[in-house]
């Protein structure tokens, strides 16, 4: 049962970690696991072998629905620390230096605080929340690990597992895009901002946790606004300069892709790097590709200055899946998409991410309690749910020289372990009125525009 009582549906890779019988610590939060045996196997004969636990929490953010504005800054800071405790929980565990039990217990007291505070500085502000003190407690998560995977996690790196990673050639084509109505929005805008090459990154996350350093437990790549970071504010960003050919300057970032080469990045021992058990060589994009596309179902409306957009779940390996979204494919092999496996490509073929935004907003909002309910995506024609509106749609591809046979992983928050599912992409619309106006025009009338 989850942590909500609610039953979890076992993903294949995990379900002969459901006949768990016995869990025993080790260093670099390896265990040791005695399981029952799998179909087919003589069941008197229990075998051992390595996975790499991790904590598992309930997201407090994700159950928030509103979040008055005067209450926004402590609630903010109070989810921070939430992650912040988790992280050092983990810490704690992989490196050997705390129990299960015990880490567990302690790790329950120090949220029960932060979600008191957080639920109090609601009180003040509105109605308080019911039901939150329920979320404090956290339980240990196992997942498969590989050879290589127990390896990295005895050097406090965490994952991934080889069972991550899965040949793109033996994918089936997965990807159906819906016919166009007679109302469709079949324009596109591209927008050149370039490939970060001058190397703007940062761990925070101005959406989820402002005012916060190291908010995002995680390496950022960024193009677009110049100066986005935690301390970024509306009147800041549309000071900024940007990146983008056509003046555009909207922030967008995304967790860096490395190589798992065992060597020490500048950020190896910095917050967001190692610390984080985010380790090895940061791959620079080869190419970044920033469109922003139409409907099948409608025409598009305006984006309002300013709005945030996230899309994937930076925990989805914990929360489950209902919000992953980013994509993993190989150039030539791009009608065939994963969200929870890493693609290995064949020779002469590079390593693409997707990430396709919500395209359908409320028509108020610029943001949410959770940073998610102001958007939608559309349903599989095309349309967007009751009471939302067509907005162009953000749709970026990154793609990188992975070297042939080489492991690589995205960074993650440390208890996530690297996982593919964890993928995910921000977005802050900073364009002008005008530029917007453009972008609508292009959409609407079915023209390509650079």
């Amino acid at each position: 049962m989850s942590q909500n009582g609610h039953k979890r549906r076992l993903r294949p890779a995990h379900k002969a970690l459901a006949l768990v019988s016995a869990l025993v610590l080790g260093g670099g939060g390896v265990l040791l696991v005695t399981q029952q045996a799998s179909a087919g196997q003589d069941p008197g004969s229990p075998r051992t072998a390595p996975v790499t636990a991790t904590i598992d929490c309930p997201d407090v953010g994700d159950q928030l629905r509103e979040v008055p504005d005067q209450a926004r800054p402590e609630v903010d800071d109070n989810l921070a620390q939430l992650d912040a405790q988790v992280a050092d929980a983990y810490t704690k565990l992989a490196s050997g230096r705390a129990r299960g039990d015990d880490l567990l217990g302690t790790l329950k007291q120090q949220r029960g605080e932060s979600i008191g505070k957080l639920s109090d500085a609601l009180g003040r502000a509105s109605a308080q929340p019911q039901g939150l003190d329920a979320l404090s407690g956290c339980a240990m998560k196992a997942a498969p690990a590989g050879d290589e995977a127990r390896g990295a996690a005895l050097q406090g790196s965490g994952g991934p597992a080889r069972a991550d990673f899965v040949a793109i050639n033996t994918v089936r084509p997965n990807v159906r895009t819906p016919g166009p109505s007679s109302r469709a929005s079949t324009g596109s805008l591209s927008v050149d901002c370039g490939r970060n090459e001058n190397r703007h990154l940062n761990p925070d996350n101005v959406i989820v946790a402002p005012g916060v350093g190291n908010g995002a437990h995680h390496m950022h790549d960024y193009v677009g606004n110049k100066t986005t970071d935690a301390f970024s504010t509306n009147s800041s960003l549309a000071a900024a300069g940007t990146t983008c050919a056509n003046g555009d300057q909207s922030t967008y970032y995304w967790p860096v892709l490395r190589l798992r080469d065992g060597r020490a990045e500048k950020d190896a021992k910095a917050p967001g790097g190692g610390q984080d058990a985010n380790v090895g060589t940061i791959l620079r994009p080869k190419q970044v590709t920033t469109e922003f596309k139409g409907s099948p179902a409608d025409k598009v409306t305006a984006m309002p200055r300013f709005l945030r957009i996230i899309t994937g779940d930076a925990k989805a390996f914990t929360n489950g899946t209902a919000n992953a979204n980013a994509s993993w494919s190989c150039t030539g092999f791009e009608n065939r998409q994963l969200k929870d496996k890493y693609p290995v490509c064949p020779k002469g073929s590079d390593v693409v991410r997707t990430f396709s935004f919500q395209s359908c907003w409320d028509g108020r909002n610029t943001d949410s309690a959770n940073h998610r309910t102001h958007v939608a995506f559309a349903g599989r024609d095309g349309s967007c749910p009751a009471g939302f509106k067509a907005i162009p749609q953000l749709v970026q591809r990154i793609v990188y020289g992975v070297p042939q046979g080489a492991r690589f992983a995205v960074d993650s928050f440390p208890e996530q372990l690297h996982k593919p599912v964890t993928d995910h992409g921000d977005f802050i619309n900073v364009m002008s009125d005008a530029l917007m106006a453009n972008a609508v025009r292009c959409v609407n009338s079915g023209r390509s525009c650079r």
